[in-house]
């Protein structure tokens, strides 16, 4: 059987290769395609590659009746409608690890012009001025560097900022002082926006951290300070950095990234105090066909096999082994999104940062791939912080890389269930939060315990939990206030705790 692959972005000529000698594979290299050549072909292609380029949304999916695999040369798969994919069985890959020094590097390079000013100076100098004291710039050696989030980009952009005599300043939510692996010091946000000169960020883009520097940010931030952004646009709040330089208190900004792009028209552009490249953080010769090669292999191999490798949306498994485990996968994620929803509502330094997870397999669940349904619920725990970006395979290795104690406990004694799945979360706030679940009839995931309650509810949409005394009308007053704002209540699940005189309610909402 042929398969036909679609290459909607440039791609380093080492991955072309790749899939034009598979023979299996029927390669159609068209970069540069229009949003509405996309759609109007995607239907023809079982695979698609792409780089930052193509927008693969929701409307685009639903065209692709063929399409099995959206292969992402690079890390960020934010113009890719994840769960649009996952919904219609689309596996969506990407290639973790291909530019982390690559980005890195960018960033300290942009670090170092911003302090010099050496894009302005060359254009001065160009047009014919010699403009010395005007461009006077600063010592980076014995500055702070703040750097928000610790992940593989993060930790070498620390790195080198310590081998340029900076002095090293982090926060991520997910490392704790004593598994910090950098000669850097844990710091709160607040704490990091009091003493940084220079402030870089290293995040996913997700509804926590979209805008993360904004007006209040900047507003703790020191006089003076510089702003630097090769992680995703939107994550520095654009207008908010216009009009901190404005001020004057921010004495300028490095940015890769930006919400729109190309930035037509944008008004940071027209500022001196800023420098800007256009999304370069990964294109270096090497990082480009270290990806190339990387995603060439993953959907070749899928498309051929089966086979699947630094999937986003799902693990790394045989498609028979998938069609059996494919419930618990399922359930084991959002068992594990439960739990850090659950700490998120909590108070304090460290509630939201999990610290040991214990994992409890029953029954037939004790039979199958556990190491895989592991990094499920690893995923469905650390995805809401980490964003999207984070797969089953980099799972289990983030989760050590933060000194999360995982353990595993395997039974065969059955419950009351046939099969359970325990989650026990300890998180360095102090707090813990037990949730467990089951499937029925091979096929149907439920959420069966919620700390101190029993219940049988569905893990599917959007869901308003309330906890709250076990009186009666709370029930009512909750749904009539839904109703008074349009707001449907599809299904719905209670439980109470008589020790406590405690009830959970879960309503199951329309979109």
């Amino acid at each position: 059987m042929s398969y036909r692959v679609l290459v909607s972005d440039k791609l380093a000529p080492e991955g072309l290769e790749i899939l034009a000698s598979r023979k299996d594979l029927e390669l159609h290299d068209r970069p540069g395609l229009s949003a509405e050549e996309l759609l109007e072909i995607i239907p023809e292609f079982d695979g698609l590659v792409i780089r930052s380029g193509t927008r693969v949304t929701a409307e685009v999916i639903a065209a692709a009746t063929r399409l099995k695999v959206i292969g992402r040369a690079g890390i960020g798969v934010d113009n890719v409608d994840v769960p649009a994919a996952t919904r219609r069985g689309i596996v969506v890959m990407n290639t973790p690890g291909g530019n982390n020094t690559t980005t890195a590097e960018h960033t300290i390079s942009l670090l170092l012009s911003l302090a010099r000013h050496i894009p302005q100076a060359y254009a001065s100098l160009t047009n014919g001025k010699w403009e010395r004291s005007k461009f006077t710039g600063i010592e980076v050696a014995g500055k702070t560097l703040g750097v928000i989030g610790l992940g593989n980009i993060g930790r070498i952009v620390a790195d080198r900022g310590a081998g340029l005599s900076m002095k090293v300043i982090a926060y991520d939510p997910f490392v704790t002082p004593e598994t910090m692996p950098l000669d850097a010091e844990l710091v709160s946000l607040d704490d990091l926006y009091a003493r940084a000169d220079f402030v870089t960020v290293h995040v996913p883009m997700t509804n926590d951290t979209r805008g993360l520097i904004g007006t209040e940010a900047i507003s703790k931030m020191k006089p003076g300070v510089r702003i630097i952004n090769c992680a995703r646009g939107g994550i520095v709040d654009e207008s908010a950095l216009a009009e901190g330089i404005r001020s004057g208190k921010v004495a300028g900004a490095a940015l890769d990234v930006f919400v729109e792009e190309p930035p037509l028209g944008n008004p940071l552009l027209e500022m001196p105090e800023v420098i800007a490249t256009p999304h370069l953080g990964a294109s270096t010769g090497e990082a480009q066909v270290n990806v190339a090669i990387a995603i060439a292999e993953q959907v070749s191999h899928y498309l051929e096999t089966g086979a699947i490798t630094a999937a986003i949306n799902m693990p790394a498994l045989t498609s028979e082994q998938r069609e059996v485990l494919g419930p618990y996968l399922e359930l084991g994620e959002r068992l594990g999104s439960l739990a850090s929803q659950l700490a998120a509502n909590e108070k304090g330094a460290g509630a939201g940062t999990p610290v040991k997870v214990g994992i409890e397999y029953r029954g037939d669940a004790a039979d199958l791939g556990t190491k895989t349904l592991t990094a499920a619920i690893l995923r469905g725990l650390l995805r809401p912080i980490l964003g999207d970006d984070l797969n089953y395979v980099s799972a289990p290795a983030v989760a050590r890389e933060r000194g999360i104690d995982v353990e595993e406990i395997h039974s065969s004694k059955r419950s009351d269930f046939r099969n359970r799945v325990s989650v026990k979360v300890e998180f360095a706030g102090g707090s813990r939060h037990d949730v467990a679940g089951a499937v029925f009839a091979s096929r149907f995931g439920r959420i069966v315990k919620i700390n101190d309650f029993y219940l049988e509810a569905v893990p599917e949409g959007i869901i308003l939990m309330l906890q709250n005394r076990d009186v009666p009308g709370v029930v009512g007053k909750v749904g009539t206030l839904l109703g008074v704002n349009g707001v449907n209540i599809a299904r719905l699940e209670l439980a109470s705790d008589g020790d406590s005189e405690m009830a959970v309610s879960l309503f199951h909402v329309d979109d």
